[in-house]
């Protein structure tokens, strides 16, 4: 019989071959993260406040593509499982509930990194240049982002039924896109605003990405608690409310 380990990556690869397979997955992880880098690369509106623009642009992208597989990807995948049976069924089988998740969470590790390449290598083409030390600082505060933003699709995705998760991952995706610091930094909200926003879970991910890929660690501290405690939050949520049928 083999090990929980390998049946846990043989469901990661799984899952990574169904969301690199998927049409529509990939449109939302990548390929509008990258629309979305072009276009604010070469244009000068929205103001992105003091610095070289691109290297502003570029964890901002970053945030978004996190939040893209990390939330949209997984509650979508996730609430459609449940719907037709596949969740409970699985959760019988060798691999269990335990395994289902973790091939479930090694696989958006591996997307997340895959599109991390491919939208740094597009950054670096039109110049970004991240400092050095605050990129690796970035990739790990982009493990600390995945971790809550995969909460909080579990979260939705085990209470709503499958329509409602399409439609509820797909709406707050473009809110946090545009109102929710994902591309804009809090700084440019009118102050009241900024300051709700930067407790959000997307506004505390793109500051944190933005500051760290930049150099300014001084102001890490609150978007990395944020995020935290948001991630700690809506795990023990889940844990409580998850429902592996629509039963």
């Amino acid at each position: 019989m083999t090990s929980p380990a390998i049946r846990a990556r043989s469901q990661a690869g799984f899952e990574i071959r169904t969301l690199l397979s998927n049409g529509e997955q990939l449109l939302v992880s990548l390929l509008l993260p990258a629309l979305a880098l072009v276009g604010l690369a070469v244009t000068s509106t929205p103001h992105l406040g003091p610095g070289r623009r691109i290297d502003i642009v570029v964890p901002s992208v970053l945030a978004l593509a996190v939040v893209s597989t990390a939330f949209t990807g997984q509650a979508i995948a996730t609430g459609f499982d449940r719907r037709y049976g596949v969740l409970r069924l699985l959760g019988i089988t060798p691999l269990g509930r335990g395994g289902l998740l973790a091939g479930k969470a090694i696989a958006v590790v591996v997307i997340v990194a895959l599109q991390t390449l491919v939208l740094g290598i597009l950054g670096a083409c039109f110049g970004w240049h991240p400092d050095g030390p605050g990129l690796f600082v970035g990739l790990l505060l982009m493990l600390v982002g995945t971790w809550t933003w995969v909460a909080l699709a579990l979260f939705i995705s085990g209470i709503l039924r499958a329509e409602a998760v399409l439609a509820v991952a797909n709406l707050l995706w473009i809110l946090f896109a545009g109102a929710g610091g994902l591309l804009l930094p809090t700084h440019r909200f009118p102050e009241a605003a900024g300051a709700v926003v930067r407790l959000l879970p997307s506004g505390a991910l793109g500051d944190g990405l933005r500051d760290a890929m930049t150099g300014h660690f001084d102001s890490l501290v609150e978007p990395v608690l944020v995020l935290l405690v948001w991630g700690a939050v809506l795990t023990v949520a889940t844990a409580k409310t998850f429902r592996w049928d629509d039963r």
